[in-house]
């Protein structure tokens, strides 16, 4: 009879269950995987047969056949190595039949039998718990990202042998590592801080608004202005991702492999590619399996696009579809896998390809003739530019203010008024999938565009003089909101939407 033993495949970043079907039949050794395998997969057979091997166990000298059920999905990564031994160990009765019913195993073997660590775990302990599994085998150092998974039984190994013992009852489950989680109710500190800011009164403000509803943000003025500076300071007045995010943005992060050493995402994510990142990196894919890109690492936090106008065009415009819709799917002839990307846009541009654009004397005057002007900002075509919430110019900084002490306004100080906000806008929309006002869709935006007569004359007026589109106009909508939330007004006043409009203003 074959043995069966449940695990589990992801794809994305949800998790499927998958059944291990082995058999050992007399005849001519052979060994055939069946199901879909990459070769990640079909290179497992060195891996098992090491394993079991220098684990003091009898790898069969007959014909084993292992079937991934089901089996029109493809089966990818190292995952599967642990069940497949502890399958032809019961296939080829030299172990009792164990109990596995209720019991998912995942992990990848070494050569000398120890478990390693794989992707995913955590979206596979969340398809047990979906599914009624009690118990699931992981590899020891998977157990941090794993541990606020309710109503499961982990059983963290470090070998087979370990698992076996285990699985038949000779050994008591082993207790799981103690694991710090610093940080987990405290911001990291951080070298960047709002008090070494100077000047930039606008832009300071337009960084706390974009804090507090998870605005998209675009700096753009003369070089050494600060609009870096201000960019790498967003992440100290960001509010902490609250339960339900942590678990999303790590479910993305252990897809990708790259989980910090707490297991558990705390942090609002802050990614900042390099202008010459493809769009495969940027949004997602490979030559495989897609993986998670840029914009997926950022869900939940800020992608931060320095000197924006330098990245690829075919980059740049591959943003407008998933920071409309919140994620990316990437299609492939075998199938397609969908990620989550809705992250904050805050992006920094020069306003010519000098930078000093409108400075007509001294050493830095601006050398660019009209054309090359405008084929630079050419370059940012008006749909995209369009999603950008705020559009704020950062003038020069006078000599004078540098030569000052810093002595700004503190990002502890800033953060206390987004972290307040944004409990406004939760309080506000519980129950209805958002937490921000950047995310209004449908009648909660409906009901904001209900305007008193002196708030439509003042929006008429700008929309004929600014140009702005329907999106525009939402996007106001939208920052008017959290400037009420920042200022603790129940509604949206006149004064709101006027301050709104302000940045909406031209990149230079």
């Amino acid at each position: 009879m074959p043995a069966c033993v449940p695990t589990s495949a992801v794809v994305g970043i949800e998790a499927v269950p998958v059944q291990v079907e082995v058999d050992v039949a007399r005849g001519a050794f052979g060994y055939e995987t069946v199901g879909l395998p990459d070769m990640a997969v079909r290179e497992g057979k060195q891996r098992v047969q090491a394993a079991l091997s220098n684990a003091n166990f009898e790898f069969p000298r007959e014909r084993i056949t292992v079937n991934l059920s089901p089996a029109d999905l493809r089966k990818e990564g190292t995952a599967l190595d642990l069940p497949i031994a502890l399958a032809i160990l019961r296939a080829s009765k030299q172990l009792p039949a164990l109990a596995l019913a209720d019991t998912l195993v995942v992990g990848e073997l070494g050569l000398s039998g120890d478990v390693r660590p794989v992707r995913g775990v955590i979206s596979m302990a969340l398809m047990a718990v979906q599914h009624g599994l009690g118990r699931m085998v992981i590899p020891r150092a998977n157990w941090a990202e794993v541990r606020a998974v309710p109503n499961v039984q982990f059983l963290p190994v470090e070998s087979l042998l370990e698992a076996v013992e285990v699985l038949t009852g000779r050994r008591q489950p082993p207790e799981p590592l103690a694991v710090d989680n610093p940080g987990e109710t405290t911001q990291e500190k951080s070298s960047w801080d709002l008090r070494f800011v100077r000047g930039q009164r606008m832009a300071r403000t337009a960084l706390e608004i974009a804090a507090a509803g998870g605005h998209n943000l675009m700096l753009s003025g003369p070089p050494g202005g600060g609009k870096t500076l201000l960019a790498r300071c967003l992440p100290t007045i960001l509010s902490p991702l609250e339960s339900d995010e942590q678990l999303a943005v790590t479910r993305v992060y252990s897809a990708a492999g790259i989980l910090p050493g707490a297991g558990i995402v705390t942090r609002r994510p802050f990614r900042s590619p390099h202008h010459t990142a493809t769009p495969a990196a940027m949004i997602g894919g490979g030559t495989g399996v897609p993986q998670p890109g840029e914009v997926s690492l950022a869900h939940g936090g800020v992608l931060f696009l320095d000197e924006y106008p330098e990245f690829p065009r075919n980059v740049r415009e591959a943003l407008r579809q998933p920071m409309e819709s919140g994620a990316v799917q990437i299609a492939r002839a075998w199938g397609s896998v969908r990620y989550p990307a809705r992250f904050q846009l805050v992006a920094t541009m020069n306003p010519c390809p000098c930078g000093y654009y409108g400075v007509r004397e001294g050493p830095r005057r601006c050398r660019c003739g009209p054309g090359a002007v405008q084929r630079y900002r050419n370059r940012l075509s008006g749909p995209m530019l369009d999603r950008f919430d705020l559009q704020v110019y950062c003038p020069p900084v006078p000599g004078q203010l540098l030569l000052k002490e810093a002595n700004a306004e503190s990002s502890a100080c800033v953060r206390d008024r987004v972290v307040a906000a944004r409990h406004r806008q939760q309080a506000r929309y519980s129950g209805l999938h958002m937490g921000f006002n950047a995310a209004l869709r449908g009648d909660e935006l409906e009901e904001l565009c209900r305007l008193d007569g002196a708030t439509k004359n003042l929006v008429q007026k700008a929309m004929e003089r600014g140009g702005l589109s329907a999106r525009g106009f939402h996007r106001c909508v939208r920052v008017a909101r959290t400037i009420a939330d920042l200022a603790g007004s129940t509604d949206v006043l006149k004064k709101h939407f006027a301050e709104a409009f302000l940045y909406r203003g031209s990149p230079g």
